[in-house]
């Protein structure tokens, strides 16, 4: 299957092992894993604070560079790019009177596929070959989980990680606080949320703490980092592309 990565602004500006990974991944899986250069930011973070204008010009890049691709599926390491692509772009279209770009933007969201939705939805099956021999809990991100309803799709694939254990996360499912621009606009309530958070993933006894998304990741990091926690945030794709050749045969160790 040919497919186009949807990279995401937080993976290419600072978080690229994410990206690297999926890569990764999905070669190992026998794909062919194509990266339109021309893609840029899918425009939410414009359309949630009001900026439709400037979304309106990203929406139709997007659908011409994906368009353009000839792509069977289009996957992003991000449950909440991808929930734009598929919740927003055709709105903002409708929005500006432009019925064919939200047409076409219709057409783009349906082949586009949020990573753990691509390998249980399409790849058909929970077992990517992957190997991490760390304890980790996973937190189920917002957008993900109420935009997307990935479910418990990623957890279906971590739980066929060999030399994982996986370890529940108490509250998973409430918000840890991040928002995008919610928490530069409450920092003071996203704080308060995120220590909620960073409560329940001590207490889980977990080295890792992984989720779909860069932003939640980098939200819980920093505040883990401030903490002197030994707990690491590491995105799922990561855990995913992991082999026993990243950590040295079972028992080697």
């Amino acid at each position: 299957m040919r497919i186009a990565l949807l990279v995401t602004c937080l993976a290419d500006s600072l978080f690229p092992r994410a990206a690297i990974a999926s890569v990764e991944l999905l070669e190992r899986l026998g794909h062919e894993v194509v990266f339109p250069e021309q893609q840029t930011c899918c425009g939410q973070m414009h359309v949630n604070t009001g900026y439709f204008a400037e979304a309106l010009d990203l929406v139709r890049q997007h659908v011409e560079v994906f368009e353009r691709c000839r792509c069977d599926v289009i996957v992003a390491p991000s449950g909440s790019c991808v929930g734009s692509v598929r919740h927003q772009h055709a709105w903002v279209a409708r929005r500006a009177g432009d019925e064919r770009l939200a047409q076409r933007a219709e057409a783009v969201a349906a082949r586009t596929y949020e990573l753990s939705e691509f390998l249980i939805d399409v790849q058909g099956s929970p077992d990517v070959g992957a190997y991490y021999p760390h304890r980790v809990t996973y937190h189920p991100t917002c957008h993900s989980l109420r935009m997307l309803r990935v479910g418990d799709r990623p957890l279906q694939l971590l739980r066929h990680v060999r030399g994982l254990t996986l370890v529940e996360l108490a509250e998973a499912e409430t918000c840890c606080g991040f928002g995008g621009t919610f928490a530069l606009k409450n920092p003071d309530t996203s704080t308060a949320m995120l220590g909620d958070k960073l409560a329940c993933i001590l207490r889980s006894g977990a080295e890792v703490c992984t989720a779909g998304d860069s932003s939640c990741l980098m939200h819980i990091g920093g505040g883990l980092s401030r903490l002197r926690a030994s707990v690491r945030t590491v995105h799922l794709a990561e855990i995913l592309a992991s082999t026993e050749t990243d950590h040295g045969a079972p028992g080697s160790r």
